[in-house]
């Protein structure tokens, strides 16, 4: 019996599998995506790699052929269907195998098993007394101050006893050795989230999510594997028409994986999980523990969890019967790897759920011009959620030329509208938040009769003002001179344009002296 391997080395002339033979003591023990120790090259160097496959028949001469030596200690196995999804990306994203099997895999290594142990009285309770009797004749003030207290409480927490009777190991040793007593331990799993179960509040879903819940439903009844853009309004509801969903799969033995951008993962959109599907949720974040990280994949493993919360790790979660994939704002650029191999993982969501007959939910209130896109060719099928759930009234929106601004006489970054309803809201007595994309006093020029703004001919990002009439760009360090006619449409209106946190806060300040700012 032969073993396909993947050596791990990243190195493009390297990316290609290799076959060792399967001696006697590990038949049996291999699956597809074991890490393994082999010889490798002319001086057989000891290394790792990932089992890929299995064959009957050797590619080469049998005597050319060397042996798998051991099973890699501490090694996490990747699942054999998670190869093959590695192989996609190492083909769609580029980089090695090697590169996309270790991405595929979540937890990099075992971690030592965390244990909690308790102490059993083995005596009964007229045994028991007459030992405590006899170590009180003796002066034996630990061992009977330990019995004591179990014949109390009969099970009691190991630490609990250590500390708060202030005893020793070898006192507990000496009591089990003497069969008064036994020691056992349980493996307990690192829980990042201290699940408390709440009563549920009955929600109360509006037309557009009760449409949205049922085209889903139907759809997944009838068997059909869709990906569907859930595109709504700040506050219409998408959460919980997510959870609906998820809920619709679970009931058909399935899991479901839901993805979030790092930095939406907080702790109460955590909780709304908890609260609603209890222990079977678990998360995943750079915030946790190896340890934490580890125990969540054993719970995966053991069937204990049904539904993993996390950014772009959590997609490869080894569930055996994933139904349904989710992503919250699908239009985050977290969601785009920065290493080899870039994968995106909404792509990748994609065409896991291609490969186990799972569907795709991709949510967002600005979704990318990728999901319109599919939308618009039939591939993904968008659910609108045009209203807040709540009912609110959207807030007005205005848009503003500054072309015609100066058209009027405006020079001020602020709009003539824009200081209007800052007056009317100070004059009300309430409060504003000026938004602004720049910090500090950062300046670039711009035409103010054509909105033409001046960029890095490499970079494409714009130039930024300097003394001594240059205009440079903060990305490559490429100087030029300042201009003095717009190159668009040759107004003499173009300078340096000062719009950073600190400038608008004076400019403020300035036309609202009452204003605290």
């Amino acid at each position: 019996m032969y073993a396909d391997i993947i050596i791990d080395i990243t190195h493009e002339k390297l990316d290609k599998v290799f076959q060792y033979r399967i001696p006697s003591h590990l038949e049996g023990m291999l699956k597809v995506g074991t890490e393994v120790v082999v010889p490798f090259g002319k001086g057989n160097k000891e290394i790792n790699g990932y089992v890929t496959g299995f064959s009957e028949r050797a590619e080469y001469a049998p005597e050319k052929i060397k042996e798998i030596l051991r099973i890699a200690e501490e090694s996490v196995a990747i699942e054999s269907r998670l190869v093959a999804l590695a192989a996609w990306m190492k083909e769609s994203y580029g980089g090695t195998m090697i590169q996309a099997l270790k991405t595929v895999l979540p937890i990099k290594k075992k971690e030592r098993a965390k244990e909690k142990q308790k102490v059993r009285l083995l005596l009964t309770e007229a045994e028991g007394k007459e030992k405590l009797e006899l170590y009180l004749h003796k002066n034996q003030r630990a061992r009977a101050r330990l019995l004591a207290a179990l014949l109390d409480q009969p099970e009691q927490d190991y630490d609990f006893l250590i500390h708060k009777l202030n005893l020793t190991r070898s006192v507990i040793k000496a009591l089990e050795k003497q069969k008064v007593l036994i020691l056992e331990s349980e493996q307990v799993y690192r829980n990042p989230v201290i699940c408390q179960q709440k009563e549920q509040k009955e929600i109360i879903y509006t037309e557009e999510q009760q449409t949205a819940i049922q085209t889903f439903s139907r759809d997944y009844e009838q068997g059909l594997r869709k990906t569907y853009l859930l595109y709504g309004v700040t506050g219409s509801g998408k959460t919980e028409v997510y959870m609906e969903m998820i809920a619709k799969v679970l009931s058909e033995g399935r899991q479901a994986i839901v993805l979030i951008p790092e930095i939406a993962l907080t702790y109460q959109t955590v909780m709304r999980f908890y609260t609603r599907f209890g222990e079977r949720v678990s998360i995943l974040n750079s915030r946790m523990s190896q340890g934490e990280r580890y125990d969540q994949m054993e719970r995966v493993k053991k069937g204990e969890v049904d539904i993993m919360i996390g950014p772009r790790s959590a997609l490869f979660t080894p569930f055996e019967k994933l139904g349904l994939i989710v992503i919250d704002e699908e239009h985050e650029p977290t969601y785009k790897s920065e290493q080899v191999p870039r994968f995106h993982a909404r792509e990748t969501a994609i065409e896991r759920a291609r490969m186990e007959g799972a569907s795709v939910v991709l949510g967002s209130a600005t979704p990318s011009l990728e999901a319109f896109s599919w939308c618009q060719g039939g591939s993904c099928t968008m659910l609108e959620l045009k209203n807040r759930a709540t009912r609110q009234v959207m807030p007005k929106v205005y848009t503003v030329d500054m072309r015609e601004e100066l058209k009027h006489g405006t020079r001020s970054i602020l709009s003539d509208r824009l200081i209007e309803l800052m007056q009317d809201r100070l004059d009300k007595k309430e409060q504003m938040m000026l938004f602004l994309n720049r910090r500090g006093y950062a300046g670039f020029v711009s035409c103010r009769a054509c909105g033409y703004v001046v960029k890095c001919p490499h970079c494409d990002v714009s130039l930024s003002v300097h003394r001594g009439g240059k205009m440079v760009c903060h990305y490559c360090g490429y100087e030029t001179q300042t201009v003095q006619n717009c190159p668009s449409c040759g107004s003499a209106y173009i300078g340096g344009f000062r719009a950073g946190t600190q400038q608008i806060e004076e400019i403020v300040k300035r036309k609202f002296p009452q204003a605290r700012v």
